[in-house]
């Protein structure tokens, strides 16, 4: 990395600090306790360019690849993750994909909305009864002359409410082909699609999550993404950048567990001293900070290879899988340093460890990480 580029990067970094502290720190609790999406929040947002971090600009993106983008995410979740998680979603699965497999039209009608942050975009690939195994969804597209008739739910979505325009991985095909499933954008305006339940959850509080569901919706061919048959192999290739997203998501949040732990640890005094200077809270942060650099040079490595658009399905996996896993761990850490304090909300690692969580089984849990870490190592 050249001395332009490191001089690049941290003038983003201290953007996206600056950000965090001013707009998203006040609002934490708040937001949280009463799982408010602040859609304001990522109209701001999409006015520095942070909703369309990597979209050219062309389009109206700010242009910019992974290692800038990881360090938005990452800067963004060291302070609250819920709003990392929502901008990585926006930014790599709807906004990424419509990029990547849009035509010219597709593209200038809907990156400029969802790069200036006008529009905040959803993603669908996880159905009630099919998590992992997406071979079996249940939403259906029928073709219809010029037109897909569209039934079934899509589960778990983030902005799944409040998303002005949703890419639906659909099944046009036969169940458990590869190639019987197919993509579409959709606008939330389109009669038969509107959104269901919103969930209710432990962490992420702030990021909204709910339901897409279709009842005889008609939506033209020409918001088909691709050729009818490639949704799934194309959501597979998001999918290698959505986990570099969610490495750079769980990275933030460990340093921001991490950065809490060393400044408790530093004031807190037991026995006449900073509990700092005992082994056991020394140890353990030098563990935490060992876990946390070995997280962060696999996902910057991913970032390298897809930067270079060279194939990043393993890298992007180990990225993911490790860093996840590091982020609960040291989430989990730091409450123990932070002792009964750990366990209030008066202090914030108690959110960083109910947030980690979702690092573990968002865009492919761990087990599906390694499944997919292992058939690259066997092929």
């Amino acid at each position: 990395m050249s001395a332009t580029t490191n001089e690049q990067l941290e003038f983003i970094r201290q953007s996206a600090r600056d950000f965090a502290k001013t707009y998203i720190q006040p609002h934490l609790m708040e937001w949280d306790e009463s799982q408010h999406f602040p859609l304001d929040l990522f109209h701001k947002m999409g006015e520095i360019g942070f909703m369309g971090v990597l979209v050219p600009e062309a389009y109206g993106g700010a242009g910019l690849g992974y290692q800038e983008y990881i360090t938005i995410i990452e800067e963004i979740s060291k302070v609250c993750g819920s709003i990392g998680l929502s901008v990585a979603a926006h930014n790599s699965l709807c906004t990424n994909h419509i990029l990547m497999f849009g035509t010219e039209e597709q593209k200038q009608t809907y990156l400029p909305q969802l790069a200036s942050g006008a529009w905040v975009g959803a993603w669908g690939l996880t159905e009630p009864n099919t998590g992992s195994d997406a071979g079996r969804m249940q939403c259906v597209a029928v073709k219809d002359g010029d037109y897909y008739v569209i039934n079934g739910t899509k589960s778990w979505i983030t902005h799944g409410a409040s998303g002005k325009v949703a890419v639906v991985i659909v099944r046009t095909g036969e169940l458990l082909d590869s190639r019987g499933m197919s993509a579409f954008i959709i606008e939330r305006d389109t009669p038969g699609f509107r959104a269901g339940k919103k969930e209710n959850k432990l962490g992420m509080r702030a990021s909204e999550t709910a339901e897409l569901i279709f009842e005889d919706c008609r939506v033209h061919r020409s918001q088909l993404l691709g050729a009818e048959g490639e949704g799934f192999i194309q959501a597979m290739k998001i999918l290698d950048g959505g986990r570099i997203s969610i490495a750079a998501l769980s990275l933030g949040i460990a340093k921001g567990a991490f950065d809490a732990s060393v400044k408790y640890a530093k004031e807190r005094q037991q026995f006449g001293k900073p509990i700092a200077h005992f082994q056991a809270i020394s140890f353990k942060l030098a563990d935490m900070a060992t876990k946390i650099e070995a997280a962060e040079l696999l996902t910057r490595n991913a970032g390298t290879l897809k930067n270079n658009h060279q194939k990043c399905t393993k890298e992007s996996a180990i990225a993911k899988y490790y860093a996840s896993e590091v982020a609960v761990e040291v989430s989990t850490d730091a409450v123990q340093i932070h002792g009964g304090y750990g366990y209030t909300k008066d202090f914030p690692v108690e959110k960083f460890y109910r947030d980690s969580k979702l690092c573990t089984i968002g865009e492919g849990t761990s087990e599906i990480q390694k499944l997919v870490i292992s058939r690259e190592i066997l092929s």
